[in-house]
């Protein structure tokens, strides 16, 4: 049977005419591996919004272990699969051993972050079955001889496809458990003296275990966001950089680190204990701030990402100007740091509130909303 790519949507992520839910790395990697997903032991790592599992769960395969890092892509599976009439096939599983376990396949969409793919690696390595197979793909332009080299450092044998509409696979064989062993090192941790704080990160986080230039601006006025609150959220917490910086700044004030990414989330609570702040920080994976109440913030914090994949795309920084709207109370404020070109600041006066300008260097720009 010929797969429904063209029925899959991204909701609840962004949709626009320019963004794809499939993609012509999901349709060669489904080609290439073929039926070996009928294996028992198939897990799918990166699926975007489904095109993997549903394609393999289509072709017959059941029991697959999925582990998607983003909420928002756990949930696009999810809703592609009911309206395919392809659920129970999957199940979600956290980037650990027990989602590769024993595996003998694994099919993997290529994270853009080397640190990402290697902590993949070494885990199915690890993990897996010695003879599993592991097909890796991407579109070229996010392909560079590095990635084979990550895997050669833990797999004896790499082999490269030929490219098809600008999509490429390598499969992985051979795998080398003691050499992985010696490489596991996730969560990285570093100090960063700039900011007295320890930073850990698991591979997929932004930034490692750095603090990005845009944070580290809207640190260095963070002690003059509203003073006087009691809530604050780290809206999109990263690695938590802002989130322990509150708690370790302020003893008086509960801190909300939220992200929809599992490593962001694992990479937050790692940083929060590593300061001693973890009784002071709650962390919790959310698309947003779908779970927090009206009007339940007194200061909200944020640096926004502007890239959703591989384009450039506002959409994901306006839903959060719009969360951060519904959950401020009135008065509160809206401290997010962006890249000035993007110029945010009419849309955050339109969603949030009056919008002043706090900082500004070269690249980035830092601004306070009230909530109205």
């Amino acid at each position: 049977m010929v797969f429904p790519y063209e029925q899959l949507r991204r909701r609840p992520d962004v949709e626009a005419p320019n963004l794809f839910a499939a993609d012509a790395a999901d349709r060669l990697l489904a080609d290439i591996a073929g039926d070996v997903v009928l294996q028992r032991g198939l897990v799918v790592i990166g699926d975007a919004y489904g095109a993997l599992t549903l394609a393999a769960a289509a072709r017959g395969a059941r029991g697959i272990r999925v582990h998607q890092d983003p909420l928002t892509a756990e949930r696009a599976l999810d809703a592609n699969a009911e309206a395919l009439g392809l659920g129970g096939g999957f199940e979600h599983h956290a980037l650990d051993a027990g989602l590769v376990a024993g595996a003998r396949v694994v099919l993997l969409r290529l994270p853009r972050s080397l640190e990402a793919l290697a902590e993949i690696a070494v885990l199915v390595a690890e993990h897996a079955h010695p003879e599993v197979a592991v097909y890796a793909g991407g579109m070229l332009k996010h392909m560079t001889p590095a990635m084979n080299a990550v895997f050669g450092e833990v797999f004896g044998d790499v082999q490269v496809s030929l490219a098809r509409q600008k999509a490429r696979v390598l499969t992985v064989r051979e795998p080398h458990p003691a050499a992985a062993t010696v490489l596991d090192r996730w969560p990285e941790r570093a100090f960063d003296a700039g900011t007295g704080l320890h930073v850990c990160a698991f591979g997929a986080a932004f930034a490692g275990a750095s603090v990005d230039i845009g944070t580290r601006l809207l640190l260095s006025v963070l002690d003059e966001a509203v003073p006087e609150a009691v809530t604050a959220i780290d809206l999109g917490c990263g690695t938590g950089v802002l989130a322990s910086a509150l708690a370790t700044r302020r003893p008086g004030v509960r801190v909300v680190a939220t992200d929809q990414s599992a490593a962001a989330v694992a990479s937050t609570a790692a940083t929060a204990a590593a300061n001693g702040v973890s009784d002071r920080v709650e962390v919790v994976r959310d698309d947003g701030l779908s779970t927090r109440p009206d009007a339940s913030a007194d200061l909200i914090v944020l640096n926004p990402p502007f890239h959703i994949g591989g384009a450039v795309h506002t959409g994901i920084a306006q839903r959060m100007f719009a969360d951060a709207a519904r959950v401020l109370a009135p008065g509160g404020e809206l401290w997010a740091v962006w890249n000035s070109h993007l110029g945010y600041r009419p849309a955050l006066e339109r969603t949030v509130g009056p919008t002043r300008q706090i900082a500004r260097n070269p690249k980035f720009t830092v601004t306070a909303s009230r909530r109205r």
